[in-house]
């Protein structure tokens, strides 16, 4: 048992100061009855705005286990970008979300959220549970 936890606090640790990023944005998928939407177009964006900016790769993480629907967030670390980087890809973020949550069933789809100016600290991320690192190339 004490191996496990010696193991996993390792782990954790060697995790998190890998991390780049101190600030990450926060995208929840929420469901309404029958499970979350997709995050094609949210990364499809990604991908698209990692290529056009010639950016190699976005810190991302996924917290999965927040609902019986399967609802989950998505962590998006931006520090790597720069001050017009930021805002171009805040600004296309939020484009694809309205977009799909506009095209959405709205009797049985779910939502995706998104608060621009609410960011999430590194220090939050190190306590949440269930994160897995995303490797988006």
């Amino acid at each position: 048992m004490k191996k496990i936890i010696v193991t996993l606090g390792l782990f954790s640790a060697v995790l998190f100061s890998a991390q780049k990023s101190e600030n990450y944005l926060q995208i929840g998928y929420a469901s309404i009855c029958c499970g979350t939407p997709s995050n094609k177009p949210v990364m499809d964006y990604i991908n698209q705005f990692q290529k056009k900016s010639k950016i190699k790769n976005l810190e991302m993480y996924r917290q999965s286990g927040l609902g019986r629907e399967g609802e989950y967030n998505l962590y998006i670390g931006i520090d790597g970008l720069s001050k017009t980087q930021k805002t171009s890809f805040i600004k296309g973020l939020k484009a694809a979300i309205d977009a799909q949550n506009n095209a959405r069933n709205k009797e049985s789809n779910g939502i995706v959220n998104f608060n621009e100016s609410e960011m999430v600290k590194k220090s939050d991320l190190s306590n949440a549970r269930n994160l897995t690192l995303i490797n988006n190339k």
